[in-house]
């Protein structure tokens, strides 16, 4: 496997006008001792990425729309030939903002929808107008062109409510519905008795490959569940099919599970560059380092490229180098980020007691 940056979440603010129950932000209108870099600082980054990959760069947060200079950031990116997206809660759209969003060159746009209705949404968000928020946004984007992704992101209190927010990212115009499996990190580590059953999450993987199978209009993907990439190959080899798989061009593709620190990384707002955005261990500074000292460098970007070193079941499975279990998932459950990953009930072929003669 050939270790390129595809895609990196870049978290340019830790403000944010939300308080949700899973996010591993801030949250603050004002956040002390994690301030906004300036906008040289900004140029600086992209400048340094640019000058070793051509990654799609999400800007991220935090909520990236309270950043005054968003839209410059946006447009430098745009000017050195990087692939600019942003993802956004949707409160603080308006007619303007679609106007700049399309001016700054940003090709795709997130939002947040946690379900299909406000009570449900407007309880995971912590905000009443948050779910009339994103779908104010989803209408305006809709109306400016501009394209738009749904992610969602589930636990036990919204896991019913899977199929209808399916639906609803269908209705509302998306062109990708991404389902997140909650990784505990930020606040989430408050909601770990909250996390999906091993089994439900079995559950539910089975019932998204029956959708992607079906589904010829938007395009679906399990976020932080690598192993519906095992649960994929499985039910596809039991129904006899080979199914063509859709991309997103402003995606990493689709073809693997975990990819933190192979294909996908973040930068926080202090310049940490991190495996994912859900992982809590840097891998090095951008202030300190160059962006390709840390990819090319880091002892941990290497460890968790060494498929062969995971622990546990993870590091027995047959499917290990599509799968690999979730690193940040084990880190925050276990400690030990190579260690097995601790919601997937598969018991590799190589660990199973065979009957004695």
């Amino acid at each position: 496997m050939k270790f390129e940056p595809k895609w990196i979440a870049w978290e340019i603010t830790r403000r944010c006008n939300l308080h949700c129950v899973h996010c591993r932000s801030s949250s603050e209108l004002e956040v002390a001792g994690h301030p906004d870099f300036s906008f040289d600082e900004a140029k600086r980054i992209l400048d340094d990425i640019a000058s070793y990959a051509s990654p799609v760069v999400v800007l991220s947060g935090g909520e990236p729309l309270l950043r005054a200079d968003v839209f410059d950031i946006a447009a430098h990116g745009t000017a050195l030939g990087l692939r600019m997206c942003m993802a956004t809660n949707g409160t603080l759209v308006t007619p303007e903002v679609c106007h700049k969003l399309k001016e700054a060159g940003i090709r795709m746009v997130s939002l947040s929808l946690d379900g299909s209705t406000a009570a449900v949404h407007d309880d995971f968000r912590s905000q009443p107008g948050a779910f009339d928020g994103t779908m104010n946004a989803a209408r305006l984007f809709r109306e400016h062109d501009i394209p738009f992704l749904i992610n969602s992101s589930f636990t036990k209190r919204n896991q019913d409510e899977i199929p209808r927010v399916y639906e609803l990212a269908k209705k509302i115009g998306a062109t990708a519905w991404y389902m997140f499996m909650i990784v505990p990190t930020g606040r989430g580590k408050e909601i770990m008795e909250e996390l999906i059953s091993a089994e439900d999450y079995e559950k539910l993987l089975k019932w998204h490959y029956e959708i992607e199978r079906d589904e010829d209009e938007l395009l679906v993907r399990p976020t932080c569940a690598p192993h519906y990439y095992r649960i994929f190959r499985q039910e596809a080899k039991r129904e006899g099919k080979k199914l063509q798989r859709r991309n997103l061009k402003f995606s990493t593709g689709g073809s693997k599970g975990c990819l933190a620190g192979q294909l996908i990384c973040l930068i926080d707002v202090d310049g940490e560059v991190l495996p994912c955005s859900y992982f809590p261990k840097s891998a090095g500074n951008i202030k300190k380092q160059s962006f390709q000292e840390i990819w090319e460098n880091s002892p941990l970007f290497a460890e968790l490229r060494d498929f062969a070193g995971y622990h546990g079941r993870c590091g027995a499975c047959e499917y290990n180098a599509v799968c690999g279990g979730c690193r940040a998932r084990a880190y925050a459950v276990t400690g030990d980020y190579l260690d097995e990953e601790p919601f997937c009930t598969y018991q590799p072929v190589r660990l199973r007691k065979k009957t004695p003669a």
